[in-house]
């Protein structure tokens, strides 16, 4: 690990006007990723600014009956808070189904929502990647690929996004609240994120010196018919192969409203607005959730080593979906999957 300063900020303009005006710069909080990517010297910040004494850790009751997470909110407080819970369901299980409980009493939500790649080639330093040198080459196109992305992918990268908690608030329509050197701003989740493109070295849409704030959650109903599949090669602790956040609203059996999100594919948690469409007015069915899953692998890539994730997401989806409209949601305290 290199040298650097260290700053604790005292105020959210302090700390934007601190890193703002040093490009070397970077915020830290619960600095479970960055840490990491620090001592692998993928990251080598000259000053770090601690936020974690903001007032950003609490969640609060919006005007329009959402919820609003301040950034420094915890994991593990988001997912056990009453109110998550009882409303929020799909993302509290999504928050369970991640890392370990030691990491998310420390991960906070703004970090959660920047966590980068778990890329082997990104983590490296002695092999090309162009999410970290960009014009570098990206091995991993064809070396070992078996967690890497099938969906949204360029010649210069096939990198994944890692989160869990990110493709649940993909699913729920999270907006992103910012500030930084030119104030305020509010960022839809589906456009946070971003595909690599051939600008891979860029995953979110937030200028140097943007500090997330808090993350919205609107007002909605799908506290019912819900669940967060996650499928990995370990029962625990383990990112995704393939995961899908599943949501719908039933008159009867008929579909009134759906969300779908799935993560592990993309650079980005994946969602086509068009495949929930197919659903709403159509009877649940297996044969209806095959065409979903049809609609979203749509254009989907495998790799040598990951062709396998394209069947699975298939299979994964109607599961998710089946498991939605049936109302058991996917355990994450027995962790095989229903």
């Amino acid at each position: 690990m290199n040298r650097f300063s260290y700053l604790r900020a005292a105020s959210v303009e302090e700390a934007v006007r601190e890193v703002a005006g040093d490009p070397t710069a970077r915020f830290i909080a619960g600095g479970t990723n960055l840490i990491d990517l620090m001592k692998y010297n993928v990251e080598r910040p000259d000053r770090l600014i601690d936020i974690t004494h903001l007032p950003l850790n609490g969640i609060e009751e919006t005007d329009g009956g959402g919820l609003k997470i301040g950034a420094l909110v915890t994991n593990d407080e988001v997912a056990y808070d009453s109110r998550i819970q009882d409303r929020y369901p799909l993302l509290s299980s999504a928050i369970r189904a991640g890392a370990s409980p030691q990491l998310r009493n420390a991960a906070t939500t703004g970090g959660n929502l920047l966590q980068r790649t778990r890329c082997y080639y990104f983590y490296d330093t002695g092999t090309p990647c162009n999410k970290r040198e960009p014009g570098s080459g990206c091995p991993a196109a064809f070396g070992r690929n078996r967690i890497h992305a099938i969906l949204g992918t360029s010649e210069h990268c096939i990198a994944t996004h890692p989160s869990d908690m990110a493709v649940a608030m993909a699913a729920l329509e999270a907006i992103v609240h910012v500030a930084g050197p030119n104030g305020e701003r509010t960022i839809p989740i589906a456009e946070f994120h971003r595909l690599p493109g051939d600008r891979p070295e860029i995953d979110n849409t937030l200028q140097h010196g943007e500090i997330i704030t808090a993350v919205e959650l609107p007002a909605q109903d799908f506290s019912r018919n819900y669940t967060y599949l996650k499928v990995r090669d370990r029962l625990s602790y383990a990112f995704a192969l393939v995961s899908v956040a599943a949501a719908l609203r039933l008159d009867g059996e008929t579909v009134t409203d759906a969300r779908l999100a799935l993560g592990g594919v993309a650079h980005k948690p994946w969602r086509i607005p068009e495949a929930e469409a197919m659903l709403r007015g159509k009877t649940a069915s297996a044969d209806l959730f095959g065409a979903v899953a049809d609609r979203v692998l749509d254009g989907a890539k495998g790799y040598e080593d990951n062709a396998f994730k394209i069947d699975l997401a298939r299979r994964t989806i109607v599961r998710a979906l089946s498991q939605a409209a049936d109302g058991k949601p996917q355990s994450q305290t027995d962790k095989r999957i229903q």
